[in-house]
């Protein structure tokens, strides 16, 4: 199977509850890059499926190209339901679903088999939804890897390691304010999927709903480590979220700078210099115009995305 089309960057992906017609009305034209219909945990069992059918609905409503970009949480493998929610899900347009409480590299084969079915049966070309592995069991941590290689589908994983969720569970973990306990599994899950290369990396959640200081702290954390983005749960995390993941003015400025002191010192035959107190090199010239790349940034000029 082909790698499938480019998929877009995501800074921000907001958690909706499936089954709650009022929040998805409020998606259109929010700030999100994306929006993950729940079907999972954020939906009560006799609420099921309600859920599908209000998913379904919303989907078939919208344009394929629409922002905020759609997102589908189908409900565990365990459970039996993975055909009826997939075909809840299935529409033109639909970026990826996420996988949740996966164990192995087999749950996802599995996911690829049932997405392929389906997309035959929608008429929709083959490949193109994308699977998102949610890693939060204590399996998924330890065969991230063979997860993240488990299919060409996959475009974007991570950890969900919020306090009191399914991994902290399974591992035993208690959240505190530096979150210093959940620092191996971010890096260790994160080092994984970029080594699988999967373009997006994506943490969360910070379940917190007050103290937006705890949001912006866990993000900016886990931008240092080399995350792309972070699934959320309220849309007031939403502008932290992309601030944190996006790139700002002095940011795309700087690259911008380094270009072009980098393409003179080409042309001139040099290849490391001094730019501005610093040794820069060919390495640092192809992140700097990796970062204003997905900035949609011209090296030459334009502003943060």
């Amino acid at each position: 199977m082909s790698p499938g089309p480019r998929v877009p960057r995501l800074r921000s992906a907001l958690f909706v509850p499936g089954h709650r017609r009022d929040f998805l009305a409020k998606l259109a034209g929010g700030e999100a890059d994306a929006a993950i219909l729940d079907l999972e945990d954020a939906v009560p069992d006799p609420e099921k499926e309600s859920a599908r059918r209000e998913v379904a609905r919303w989907l078939g409503a919208r344009a394929p190209e629409s922002r905020p970009a759609a997102c589908v949480r189908i409900n565990p493998l365990a459970r039996g339901s993975l055909e009826e929610d997939l075909a809840a899900a299935l529409v033109p347009g639909l970026l990826a679903v996420l996988v949740p409480k996966l164990a192995g590299p087999e749950d996802v084969l599995h996911v690829e088999a049932a997405l392929a079915r389906q997309e035959a049966r929608a008429g929709i070309e083959a490949g193109r939804i994308r699977i998102w592995p949610i890693v939060e069991t204590a399996a998924a941590v330890r065969a991230a890897f063979e997860i993240a290689t488990a299919s060409t589908r996959i475009a974007y994983m991570g950890g969900s390691a919020g306090a009191d969720g399914d991994l902290a569970r399974e591992l035993g973990f208690r959240w505190s304010a530096s979150f210093e306990e959940t620092l191996y599994v971010r890096s260790k899950v994160l080092v994984d999927v970029r080594a699988a290369g999967v373009p997006n990396p994506m943490t969360g959640v910070v379940t917190n709903l007050r103290e937006l200081s705890e949001v912006e702290a866990f993000a900016r954390q886990s931008r240092g480590l080399g995350y792309a983005g972070m699934m959320l749960i309220h849309p007031s995390h939403v502008p932290i979220a992309n601030a944190a993941f996006g790139a700002s003015p002095e940011e795309l400025a700087s690259a911008r700078r380094l270009v072009a002191a980098l393409e003179s010192a080409e042309r001139a035959g040099a290849g490391a210099i001094e730019h501005e107190g610093r040794m820069v090199d060919a390495a640092m010239l192809r992140v700097a115009r990796e970062l204003l790349a997905e900035a949609g940034a011209p090296e030459g000029k334009g502003s943060g995305r």
